[in-house]
């Protein structure tokens, strides 16, 4: 049967876990499950224009994508389509459906450039091309067995400083927003986000169901948070780091690597058995301190663009 495709709804139990199980099977190094699907169609930013789509033959889930507009820029008409095929299901026109959906989405939207993670392997990529899509930069996956990988010591943190999980900051996550901010400005991106929407911020980033403020460490300096290490886990075994960094005027201290000790002693701690995270391919410096705590990477992804006009 020709396979079709639709939008999900939080409210659609079925296909919400069906999506995430296809995700799981597909990208096992990213933590989602079926809670975390259903809050970001229903918390995502209105202005991203987010729609989680799946496509379906015989009733059966056998691909997925997830579309959107980047809002929070300052260059205007760019937007996201990340898709993901069943690997038994491949050859039979989802990938392709799922893709012109997505880009009608964003053209609907005002969009004009697309941008696309795809899978690094020879196939991924020749579909990525032969829709119009273009390579730019690569990003690695990591994984560390928590269970069986021993992990570097705790140290004590140098004087005036304190190592403490971000749930101390529930009263008032504010200063944390404001170390992520200006972290996340400094990441490697092909894209100029603009990270100033506190309630934006509190809805996809703190209060997400994945997202965890007891394995979340902040270094904090004289009072302030200078550094973190942001946690989520999916409820079962698998926890991951989501960033890992350090306010500009307190870097070479080593404080980001400390923040992160802490949070994987934490988590181990708590029962998890397996650490994700990930590197823009061109940052060395936290690909060499990930290696230096036994990560290894174990996929990568392309970044892909393409002009929708």
């Amino acid at each position: 049967m020709t396979p079709t495709v639709r939008a999900l709804r939080p409210e659609d139990r079925a296909g919400v876990e069906a999506f995430a199980r296809v995700r799981r099977i597909i990208l096992p190094f990213i933590l989602s499950n079926a809670e975390s699907v259903a809050y970001d169609i229903a918390h995502t930013h209105p202005e991203a224009r987010f729609q989680a789509l799946v496509a379906e033959e015989d009733g059966e889930v056998i691909g997925t994508a997830q579309t959107g507009v980047v809002y929070d820029s300052a260059e205007p008409g760019q937007g996201f389509v990340n898709v993901y095929v069943h690997p038994e299901h491949l050859r039979r026109g989802a990938g392709t459906l799922l893709v012109r959906t997505a880009e009608q989405h964003l053209a609907a939207a005002g969009v004009t450039k697309s941008f696309a993670w795809v899978l690094d392997a020879p196939d991924n990529r020749a579909f990525a091309e032969r829709h119009g899509y273009r390579s730019s930069r690569s990003a690695h996956f990591l994984l560390l067995d928590l269970a069986n990988r021993e992990l570097p010591p705790l140290q004590d943190p140098p004087p005036g400083v304190e190592i403490v999980p971000a749930s101390d900051f529930a009263a008032d996550p504010r200063p944390l927003f404001d170390l992520d901010a200006e972290v996340s400005s400094d990441e490697p991106s092909d894209v100029d986000y603009e990270f100033t929407d506190y309630e934006a911020w509190l809805s996809e980033t703190w209060q997400h169901p994945l997202f965890s403020s007891e394995l979340t460490s902040v270094a904090v300096v004289d009072g302030r948070p200078a550094a973190f290490s942001a946690a989520r886990t999916d409820g079962s075994t698998r926890y991951g780091t989501v960033m890992t960094g350090t306010a500009r005027e307190f870097r070479g201290r080593g404080l980001a690597k400390l923040a992160k000790n802490d949070s994987l002693h934490r988590a181990r701690a708590a029962g998890y058995t397996q650490a994700l995270t990930g590197n823009d391919a061109g940052n060395g410096p936290m690909i060499a301190i990930n290696k230096w705590f036994g990560y290894e990477i174990c996929a990568t992804e392309v970044r892909y663009v393409r002009e929708l006009v």
